[in-house]
């Protein structure tokens, strides 16, 4: 597999949250772009993570600060790293310290 961009997503909630402190661990990452969106886990209209989805090529890999701000449940964990896994892109999660 080719060796290719880190791309971080960021997601708040709420209007009144901010995503400062994922930006600082992707920016710390060195992530090449970062997808960021205020918009509950729990809906399926999150645009910039279908952006992401559209963009991430075979070797990139998906950073997060914490998995609950890709997927709200397991089930749409599961789905997004199914996609993820499809593509031949990998995932990492900064404070689980999972990858």
């Amino acid at each position: 597999m080719k060796i290719g961009y880190k791309i971080g997503y960021a997601r708040v909630s709420t209007d009144a949250e901010e995503t400062h402190l994922q930006l600082d661990a992707l920016q710390r990452a060195k992530c090449s772009r970062i997808y960021q969106e205020k918009a509950s886990g729990a809906t399926a209209d999150r645009p910039e993570l279908l952006r992401l989805l559209d963009n991430a090529r075979q070797g990139d890999v998906v950073i997060v600060w914490k998995l609950d701000r890709l997927a709200r449940s397991l089930r749409q964990l599961i789905d997004t790293t199914a996609l993820f896994h499809e593509r031949g892109v990998a995932l990492q999660s900064l404070t689980e310290n999972i990858n």
